[in-house]
């Protein structure tokens, strides 16, 4: 099982259209994938979580991901955050 981790800086705010985004994207991959900002954790596939935690513009999130395809997934998530 391959594991995966990358942090980014926001280039805008994440709000409910890019926490969907997002959501449907990781949807795409079987990997687990975790997103931590300040201090917080939550699930990549769920929008809830995401909105939650009010990610702002030039934030640093973490983005960590296990499973068979990890790379390819912190990669396609990689183009959309930034």
């Amino acid at each position: 099982m391959a594991i995966c981790k990358m942090s980014f800086e926001t280039t805008s705010a994440i709000g409910a259209k890019k926490a969907q985004e997002i959501v449907q994207k990781a949807s795409e991959y079987e990997a687990d994938m975790i997103l931590r900002y300040e201090n917080k954790e939550v699930d990549l596939k769920s929008i809830l979580g995401i909105m939650s935690l009010a990610v702002l513009e030039g934030a640093k999130i973490d983005i960590e991901a296990k499973g068979p395809d990890a790379e390819e997934a912190i990669a396609a998530l990689n183009e959309m955050v930034k």
